[in-house]
């Protein structure tokens, strides 16, 4: 599920987790463990519909994706947390069970989605071609660049963490009149480390063969996954 570089297995407070030997091959995907807020800084459970005292019988645990801490009542729930490569099902708040919840359905579904790949149209905005060229495009093994396969030619891979911005630049409606993504633009960065750095655009339109349902697919995913790492750059 992490970066495909060698691991090694390390005991945190938190637990047993998985991680990569190198911090730099480790997933954009991945979550550092929280700081936990010390035991004499939380008199109260941190659930603001709870805020029991603390005391010998009602004992402090820690939420290991936020870090901060509550009763056994509002902390009970035990879920696996891939973001942060724990072995085990950890403890979660009220609030972060859920925000959990829909990172793993990314893990267990579009992750795969993304990793399988699709052929797409590509047009760049530094290119001469308006026709554009077909690519299959793919996630690498290590989550950390996106790939391109053409039969003619070869495009430089993405890194992930270039990514700017994600955004739907076509669409068509379903039976029911669901949007549905035929098209994306995503803005990135080049050039770095040591470099001038400037911004390029490309443009990836779902092909019309028989892989059309896979690309919107893979569309939807590559949303799913931009969303997640941009609002952990936030938190």
């Amino acid at each position: 599920m992490a970066s495909t570089g060698e691991k090694k297995l390390v005991r945190s407070k938190s637990g047993l987790r998985m991680v990569t030997v190198d911090d730099r091959i480790q997933s954009p995907f991945m979550l550092s463990e929280p700081q936990w807020i010390p035991d004499n800084e939380c008199k109260v459970c941190q659930n603001v519909e709870c805020q029991v005292k603390f005391d010998l019988l009602n004992r402090r645990h820690h939420c290991r994706r936020c870090g901060k801490c509550f009763c056994n009542k509002c902390t009970s729930e035990m879920l696996v947390l891939p973001r942060m490569c724990f072995v085990d099902p950890v403890r979660h708040c009220e609030i972060c069970i859920n925000i959990t919840r829909k990172e793993n359905e990314f893990f267990d579904k579009h992750l795969k989605v993304l990793l399988n790949g699709s052929v797409f149209n590509i047009l760049e905005n530094n290119s001469n071609d308006q026709q554009g060229e077909n690519f299959t495009c793919r996630l690498s093994q290590d989550h950390r660049k996106l790939e391109f396969l053409g039969e003619h030619s070869k495009k430089e891979p993405i890194p992930v963490e270039k990514i700017e911005s994600v955004q739907i630049v076509a669409s068509e409606s379903d039976l029911q009149g669901n949007r549905l993504g035929t098209g994306i633009a995503m803005r990135y960065t080049v050039g770095g480390n040591g470099s001038s750095t400037d911004t390029e655009i490309i443009k990836m339109t779902v092909d019309e063969g028989a892989s059309r349902k896979q690309g919107m697919a893979w569309i939807a995913a590559m949303q799913k996954a931009f969303k997640m790492i941009y609002d952990s750059k936030r938190e």
